[in-house]
């Protein structure tokens, strides 16, 4: 915190005096607040050591001098002095340590598959306002929370396979599998079938139970730590902006759009409920055959029937719970609470199936597999169709709308979602491979012994289309590959041009053509994600069919096939195993490793700042999202700052996913605090893609509302950029929003300007480009403009400000 005496709001400087306020925020992969200001000595405003505003040390109070000097001796870059009026200050918004942290959060990356399927929610093309839409749009919702319901079924599915089918039924149940895991001495039976107390097949599951039934605690109490540090934030309300659902705002105005907690905790009470379920549902089933059909106590059987009519009951009320439509984000809180009791009501049919499953049964042996084909198979069937369903939904919602440039033509959440799948089902299928390959090793020295029966066949089927799979995706690359090294020579020929004057040097003609085609790689990935999301429904389909048909694995049904194809299946099954299993130890490490290397950590980070920028609306054990945080940081920063300072001028500069988040804080401005605010952009993925994967928030509509609440917006965009992109607006929005392609790099040989040759900056680095500074001085022009206007706005509503603003005491820092 500054020290030293703050000019009251009730007094402030005059205009002419008063210095302009930039406010910066970073992009992906984060950036200090020494980098940001340029200045080695900055200190903390306001915030805390997750995120916080910065500013130069010389910069504090500067509000209070009447020129609006500074005693640092760096300037901002692009920034000159300004010996007789107010200068801009620069202060800089860190957001970083909300999606980054010690290396524990490396754990997050198994929670991949819940973030891509809460994506695919985000992704629904835009919808008119007529019955029909909405109803279209409700089930788009419904369908992809069901998805990731699933996704949570087949993690907990995936669970009591390893532990309770694997470790305590087949392992646990033959001696010599028990021998050779010494740590299972106790649940194994004697050699006359006799043994602990612990050593019938019932407790035996009773007990791995906890497994699974520790991993839901887990995830329920991630969520809920995160539910309470990332989604709690108040929202910001402001009586005079216009609600969701007007024609001239998109949804991002709400003021209760990054306010997640209630959608979140509902969420959460339902997957929780259907995890324990699940567990439930399996110890129930192992235990009905035998009750069914050794003759025993009928009040065995009958309590079996009980169970799993409550099980059915609270599937039903889970399912419920998740598809009801009310349940967006501005959900008030206080409403729906049944859901909270989910949980609990699951947690005591849980305990139900465990007393139930560890009741002395005489005769009863484990032999064969617990878990059969119908768990697997109906969760990858169900999956398929839901993903179907969705392609259909958002098909139809595009033919109406026609949005140009979405991905896909509407099949965008389709693919994502399919994607989601195959990644829960490559990870809980690899740990399944793992396990069995680890418990059934040491068999093979015990000549004479047969291996245990393994996962479900389903999965082994899985994962022998991987191989074929990553042969696709090969394909894929190389054809891009070559697509981008005939591009960057096309395009090669026609870069002297652009720079007048200049000698024609063949090499760094390559260079810079080969660095504009590898950034036009950004525009065909919906087409490479599309293509991959095919073959996966296609291979996956196979798969399923396989299992179902023969009902063996694939090696054993290619025993009587020709000795080429028998060799072909052994190889895909063995090499799909290995692939799946190291594949999930992979994913690990590279997490790990995204904490400790930068370069490993911003390029993860393009993807995981996209898919944590949402708020977790379909899964709530996804990562959390950090705009909930950030959003309402900028907002308040922002709205605070232009009240202290009425007709104060202030520039949200935001570079790459930094301008995502500028862009909706922007849009939960209040018009008086609005039209004190410019908004410049830089290496923006704003239209390139935000636009088209996700039009109904940030399609041409949104985008052109936004430039009509807030004229005074500039995007700098370079053609070398992979990320950062034109916003292109509608011929004649006035004024004009976008200025580029900046030429990159500056210069094309060595000059007087420049005697080493500038470098390609790409995606880095606007800041250093002249266009930047002379843009902002306009912005600010544009702004001072309407000062006075902005000023007298302010004064008259000033009771429309938030109580916790209002009441702010005088001294206080803005």
């Amino acid at each position: 915190m500054p020290s030293g005496p703050v000019r009251s709001p009730e007094h402030p400087a005059p205009l002419s005096s008063r210095p302009a306020l930039e406010l910066l925020v970073h992009g992906v992969g984060g950036a200090t607040p020494q980098e940001m200001l340029d200045d080695a000595r900055t200190e903390r405003v306001t915030g805390d050591h997750v995120a916080a505003v910065h500013r130069r040390a010389g910069d504090l109070g500067i509000e209070d001098r009447p020129t609006g000097r500074t005693s640092s001796r760096k300037n901002h870059p692009g920034s000159p002095p300004h010996p007789d009026g107010p200068r801009v200050v620069p202060e800089a918004y860190c957001w970083s340590h909300l999606t980054s942290g010690n290396s524990a959060r490396a754990l997050w990356l198994l929670l991949l598959p819940f973030m891509v399927v809460n994506l695919a929610h985000w992704m629904r093309p835009t919808a008119r306002s007529s019955r029909g839409h909405r109803l279209a749009v409700r089930a788009h919702g419904a369908v992809v929370r069901l998805l990731a319901l699933s996704l949570t079924g087949l993690l907990v599915a995936a669970a009591c396979d390893v532990a309770l089918d694997q470790v305590a039924w087949q392992c646990a149940g033959s001696p010599q599998c028990a021998e050779a895991h010494s740590w299972l001495g106790f649940l194994a039976p004697g050699g006359d079938g006799q043994g602990g107390w612990w050593t019938a097949p019932g407790r035996r599951l009773a007990l791995a139970a906890l497994l699974p039934t520790a991993l839901t605690g887990l995830l329920w109490w991630l969520s809920h730590r995160t539910w309470s540090a990332y989604e709690s934030q108040p929202p910001w309300r402001a009586t005079t902006a216009a609600g969701p659902g007007t024609p001239d705002r998109p949804e991002l105005a709400a003021p209760d759009f990054w306010y997640g907690r209630p959608l979140v905790a509902r969420l959460r009470a339902a997957h929780t409920a259907a995890a324990l379920l699940t567990v439930a549902g399996v110890l129930t089933a192992a235990a009905a055959p035998h009750d069914r059909t050794s003759g025993g106590s009928g009040v065995l059987e009958a309590t079996g029937w009980g169970i799993q009519l409550l099980l059915a009951a609270g599937g039903v009320w889970s399912v419920a719970a998740v598809c009801d439509w009310r349940g967006n984000a501005s959900e008030p809180p206080g409403e729906r609470t049944a859901a909270r009791f989910l949980p609990a009501a699951a947690a005591g049919v849980l305990a139900l199936a465990v007393v139930h499953a560890a009741w002395g049964r005489p005769g009863w042996e484990s032999a064969g597999r617990l878990l059969g084909e119908e768990t697997f198979g109906v969760l990858t069937a169900a999956q398929g169709a839901l993903a179907a369903a969705l392609a259909v939904i958002g098909r139809g919602l595009h033919r109406a709308t026609r949005v140009p440039g979405t991905a896909l033509a509407g099949l965008g959440p389709a693919a994502t979602a399919m994607l989601a799948c195959a990644l829960g089902g490559v990870m809980s299928g690899g740990v399944a491979q793992w396990v069995a390959a680890w418990l059934d090793g040491p068999l093979a020295s015990v000549g004479g012994h047969p291996a245990l029966p393994g996962p479900p066949t389903v999965l082994t089927w899985q994962a022998s289309v991987v191989p074929l799979l990553l042969l696709v995706l090969l394909a894929l690359l190389c054809a891009q590959a070559v697509r981008v090294a005939r591009a960057g020579a096309h395009i090669a020929r026609d870069v002297p041009a652009h720079y007048p004057g200049a000698e024609p040097d063949a090499a760094r003609s390559r260079r810079i053509g080969r660095a504009i085609a590898a950034a036009r790689v950004t525009d065909s990935a919906p087409r490479l994600i599309g293509t991959v999301a095919l073959a996966t429904l296609l291979l996956g389909a196979a798969a399923l069919c396989g299992s179902v048909l023969t009902g063996r694995t694939p090696a054993e049904a290619a025993d009587t096939a020709p000795a080429l194809l028998d060799g072909l299946a052994d190889s895909l099954q063995a090499g799909g195993s290995w692939l799946m299993g190291v594949g999930f130890v992979l994913l690990l490490a590279l997490g790990r490793r995204a904490y400790r290397d930068a370069a490993t950590r911003r390029t993860l980070g393009i993807l995981w700042d996209v898919g944590t920028f949402w708020p977790r609306a379909a899964h709530p054990f996804a990562p959390p999202c950090y705009a909930e945080r950030a959003v309402p940081d900028l907002v308040w920063r922002m709205a605070t700052w232009t009240r202290a300072h009425r007709g104060g001028r202030l520039v949200l500069s935001g570079h790459s996913q930094g301008s995502v988040l500028a862009a909706a804080a922007v849009w939960q401005l209040d018009p008086p605090t609005r039209r004190q605010v410019a908004l410049l952009t830089y290496g923006s993925p704003l239209a390139r893609l935000y636009g088209r994967w996700f039009p109904a928030h940030f399609g041409p509509g949104p985008l052109r509302a936004l430039h009509a609440e807030l004229d005074c917006w500039r995007n700098l965009w370079r053609t070398t950029d992979p990320i950062g992109g034109p916003v292109r607006l509608p011929a004649g929005e006035e004024p004009e929003v976008d200025r580029g392609p900046l030429p990159d790099p500056r210069f094309y040989g060595r000059s007087a300007l420049s005697p080493l040759p500038a470098p390609v900056l790409g995606h880095s680095e606007y800041q250093a480009d002249p266009a930047f500074a002379e843009e902002r001085a306009r912005l600010l022009e544009r702004l001072g403009a309407s000062a006075q206007e902005a000023r007298t706005a302010a004064a008259g509503t000033t009771g429309t400000m938030p109580a916790q603003i209002r009441n702010e005491p005088p001294g206080t820092v803005p």
